[in-house]
């Protein structure tokens, strides 16, 4: 028995030791957040502006990255549970001699991966290699946390206990957890049940400023007669209510500026100007000087606006009857002069080409052109997604082979936005939640599976909550619940 206790008592000792030596190569945040700048530069949402979908899958997954690493830091942090997450990265230059093979068609790979250990510096390792970047700078750091090489083989050489250890002394086998973690995916009720709490206590601090923000936003909508005021990214409430004062400041200081945003929409994002679906954007790192100017110039982006929708009606005119649409949640945040390039070019280019299309043959389809494409391609709502560099002849022949499929497509996309308006409210009611919402990279389709799957459940937990669909699961600063739109039960 005393032979037992001081095998023990040695264990124990060893594993303080090792403890003390492992400290010595362990990075901290600061540390771990200097070699990650590759990754940052290659994943940052600022570098995406132009493709919404894109910027806010990496947007929500930094956070839990950072929540993740910051985890790591806690004294006595324990609970462990493997973490995914998805960034989209932007592709190498295409080959010009093979550049659909070497490109994909929107311009970004994406990159999934699985956070799982417990130390800085393997996690760190562990998302520059999944994302095929240089790990060569973080060596030269693991380097200079130890003395030795000696020592640095010693210390990266894996050590298991044996089962024994666990017995006697009651720890935790972290190779144990690590396997029943990566055995049980995580389910919907498991995770409400972990993260209920904390939502409602966010959402119970949030709410006198959502209120506040409701107040601003209704004064200034009929103050200025706008038709709505919106945000391109996912800012908390207080930056929110933030911006709205700003914009009620500059209403009261120079009120003449702003006799010509009747009817608009006002969207806050991250620069100025009129977006391609001619809304006035305010951008939020700018100040009133520039926000002025933008207002000053609007009669100008109106003449603007009348050029580019008459440009659009040739294009339909040389295609057949087909309309040009711009798709908002779907295509990247464009300025009103660029999309004007953008058109201007296109129709160019099939104003020379001549292509017989039968006048009219093609009413009631729809395009949508896009500068960062190779090859055409028919959307499951039904719209063609069409290159602006795509060869004419080619273009004439996929549209004449896929019209049949597009209206039927169309058609299928009416009865799919009438079924997800349906079943948001059905679950609204049902749950008794406040809001229920998606994020624009959900489709209609991954709304009306969540929706029905989610009706088939008893949620107690959701009385009352904000409820995001989305592709993670994850609590906003606001208390917003977001679930993934494939969630398991």
């Amino acid at each position: 028995m005393f032979c037992c206790l001081r095998t023990v008592r040695r264990l124990c000792l060893d594993k303080i030791l090792l403890h003390c030596i492992l400290q010595s190569r362990t990075l901290s945040v600061a540390d771990a957040i200097n070699a990650l700048r590759p990754f940052y530069f290659a994943v940052h949402p600022d570098f995406f502006g132009q493709h919404p979908k894109e910027r806010e899958v990496n947007e929500n997954s930094l956070k839990r990255l950072n929540g993740y690493l910051e985890n790591l830091q806690k004294p006595g942090f324990r609970s462990f549970k493997p973490t995914q997450l998805t960034f989209y990265v932007r592709e190498r230059e295409p080959n010009s001699s093979n550049v659909q093979e070497s490109f994909s068609a929107s311009g970004f790979r994406a990159v999934s991966f699985t956070l799982h250990t417990r130390d800085l510096l393997s996690t760190v390792l562990d998302i520059l290699n999944s994302c095929s970047l240089s790990t060569e700078h973080v060596q030269s750091l693991n380097g200079n946390c130890q003395s030795h090489k000696e020592a640095k083989s010693t210390v990266n050489r894996p050590i298991k206990w044996d089962k024994t250890y666990y017995s006697f002394t009651g720890f935790k086998d972290p190779e144990e957890e690590l396997e029943q973690a990566q055995r049980v995916e995580t389910t919907l009720l498991s995770w409400l049940d972990d993260n209920a709490a904390t939502a409602v206590k966010k959402l119970k601090k949030s709410l006198p400023l959502r209120k506040e923000l409701e107040r601003l936003k209704i004064e200034l909508s009929h103050e200025l007669q706008l038709s709505d005021i919106r945000w391109q990214r996912s800012w908390g409430i207080a930056h929110r209510c933030s911006q709205l004062h700003s914009l009620g400041r500059l209403v009261q200081q120079r009120p003449e500026i702003l006799e010509n945003v009747k009817g608009r929409t006002v969207v806050f994002t991250d620069r100025s100007g009129m977006s391609a679906a001619g809304h006035i954007m305010l951008g939020t790192m700018d100040v009133h000087h520039h926000w002025t100017k933008i207002f000053e110039r609007l009669p100008n982006y109106y003449k603007l606006q009348k050029r580019l929708l008459l440009l659009e009606d040739r294009i339909s005119q040389l295609l057949g009857g087909i309309q040009v649409i711009y798709i908002e949640e779907l295509q990247p945040l464009l300025t009103l002069e660029e999309y004007f390039e953008t058109l201007n070019s296109f129709y160019n280019k099939l104003r020379d080409s001549r292509l017989p299309f039968h006048p009219r043959s093609l009413r009631g389809l729809q395009m949508i052109l896009e500068s960062d494409r190779y090859a055409p391609s028919l959307h499951e709502l039904g719209h063609f997604v069409i290159p602006t560099i795509c060869d004419p002849a080619a273009l004439q022949w996929f549209i004449f082979a896929k019209a049949q499929e597009a209206r039927e497509n169309l058609k299928r996309k009416e009865e799919m936005i009438l079924t997800e308006k349906e079943l948001i409210n059905i679950s609204t009611e049902r749950f008794s939640l406040d809001r229920l919402y998606k994020e624009p990279s959900v489709s209609s389709a991954q709304m009306i599976d969540c929706c029905k799957r989610l009706l088939e459940e008893s949620l107690p937990y959701l009385e009352g909550m904000h409820l995001c669909i989305s592709h993670f699961y994850s609590v906003l600063q606001d208390g917003d619940l977001c679930i993934p739109w494939n969630w398991k039960n």
